[in-house]
Order: C-alpha cells, then sequence, then structure tokens
C-alpha cells in the first residue's frame, strides 16, 4: 500500500539580503524648488527678473502636462511681464474665464503656428496677421486697439489640443511670428521647425514688434539666456528627459491648427 500523503514542505533556508545599489546624491538645491519660478534652486535665474511695464496684456495657457520643468520658459515669460499671467488648465468656456475678468475677443490676438507653409510665408523678422483663411491682413489699423496676446505652451500636440479644445480663441485675431534670431535652447531642445523658438522669445518678439520697441526681446529673453547658460553649466548639454517627448525634426509632421487633412506622404 502506497502512501500517497505529500510531505510538508521543509523550511526554506533564510537568503542573504540582496545587496542594493546605494541611491544616488541629488544636491539639495536641485532637489529644493524656488516658489516664484518653480524651477530647482541650482537653476533658479529669480534675481534677475525684473517686471517690465507694457501696454499689452500676455496670457499664457499652458498645458497641465507640460512637464519640462527645468527649462520651460512660460514662468519666466509672465514674471517678466507687469502685465503677464500664467493659466494652467485645458480648456476655459471663454476669454472672460480664462482672463478672470470681462473682455472683447475682437481685441486680443493669439499667437497663431498654423501651418509650415503659414510660416515659410512669414518673412524673418516679420510679424504677421492673418485672417481664419490665413491670408494676410494688410490693414495695420486693425492691431491699434489690441489689448493683449494669448500664447499656448506645451508640446505640439499639447498646444494643439489647447487650441481645439478652446472654441473662444477662433474668434482672436492671429498673429504669426518669424523671430530673426535663433533660440537660446540651442541642441538642448529639439523642434520640427528651424523658425520655432521658446514661448517666452516667441512672446518677447510679438511684444516688441506690436509696441515698437524692438528693446524688449532682449530685456525679456535675458533671464531665459541666463537659465539656458546653468542649465549647461550644471546639468551640462544633456537635454531635459520631458524634452525628449517632443517631436524631432526628422520625420515629424508640421502642425495644422486649421484642420486641413494632408495625406501620409
Amino acid at each position: 500500500m502506497t502512501d500517497d500523503t505529500v510531505p510538508p514542505a521543509e523550511d526554506a533556508a533564510p537568503q542573504a539580503p540582496v545587496p542594493q545599489a546605494p541611491a544616488p546624491q541629488v544636491p539639495a538645491e536641485a532637489a529644493a524648488i524656488c516658489p516664484r519660478c518653480a524651477k530647482p534652486l541650482d537653476l533658479c535665474v529669480c534675481a534677475g527678473i525684473t517686471p517690465i511695464e507694457t501696454r499689452l496684456e500676455v496670457l499664457v495657457l499652458q498645458h497641465p502636462q507640460e512637464q519640462d520643468v527645468e527649462l520651460g520658459s512660460a514662468r519666466l515669460l509672465t514674471l517678466g511681464l507687469a502685465r503677464g499671467r500664467l493659466k494652467v488648465g485645458l480648456s476655459w468656456p471663454n476669454l472672460a474665464k480664462a482672463l478672470g475678468r470681462e473682455a472683447d475677443p475682437r481685441r486680443w490676438a493669439v499667437l497663431y503656428m498654423g501651418s509650415g507653409d503659414d510660416a515659410t510665408a512669414t518673412e524673418p523678422g516679420t510679424l504677421r496677421l492673418v485672417d481664419k483663411k490665413g491670408q494676410t491682413v494688410e490693414d495695420p489699423t486693425v492691431l491699434a486697439d489690441l489689448e493683449g496676446i494669448i500664447l499656448l505652451d506645451g508640446s505640439w500636440s499639447q498646444a494643439k489640443a489647447l487650441w481645439w479644445r478652446n472654441a473662444w480663441l477662433l474668434k482672436l485675431r492671429r498673429l504669426i511670428v518669424h523671430p530673426d534670431f535663433v533660440s537660446a535652447y540651442g541642441n538642448l531642445r529639439r523642434e520640427p521647425r528651424r523658425e520655432s523658438v521658446s514661448t517666452l522669445e516667441a512672446g518677447a518678439y510679438a511684444l516688441a514688434k506690436l509696441e515698437g520697441d524692438d528693446t524688449l526681446v532682449e530685456r525679456l529673453r535675458a533671464p531665459f539666456v541666463a537659465l539656458v547658460a546653468r542649465y549647461r553649466a550644471v546639468r551640462g548639454n544633456r537635454p531635459p528627459r520631458a524634452a525628449a517627448n517632443r517631436p524631432s525634426s526628422e520625420g515629424a509632421r508640421k502642425p495644422d491648427w486649421r484642420g486641413r487633412k494632408r495625406r501620409p506622404r
């Protein structure tokens, strides 16, 4: 007669603890965040920011998933302007809700990226007012009573989402900028267009053209240029990890915010 009873398992011998790799040491300044600019303290350039008075207001709508904390420029732009404001979110019912006060959409403009063809049609060193069909509006008096401009901040796909989620943006004037300088980002940020610049640089350039004060570009860019220089000094030439999610210039489609579908090439 066989015994089918399974004998109790023997207690396993105790295992030696597996040595763990030591956690990387993060400098205290890199771990702490500046409450004003939201940058790591070792990248903070707040000491060089003095709000500049301008006639026009600037409202930056930032996508909530924009994660380029270290080199993002939107907050630096609004901190550098006495009439600058940064709002984070996906959608607002109208311009008044985004601003927090009543406003006439006809007296506001949005920096409109358009298609690659729109950007190419804009001469370097110029700002162009276009209609809903992307055609140049020749009448300069249209912008005479402008109250402010809006910029969309995030990756290309995030900015595109902001555009389509806020239908009231279609009621605003549309401005296309083509700065005549190379972005301070250099090789730290890859973009699908050569003329692409940071949110801060685009806003500074638009303000300079609209207010007739070319000094605004360098005055507003100064903290951003200092940020990039400090980043290279303490982080090297390694792009931030969040920036790796942005499209590269190779094989990337240029966004067409007018909804025109393109055949795959």
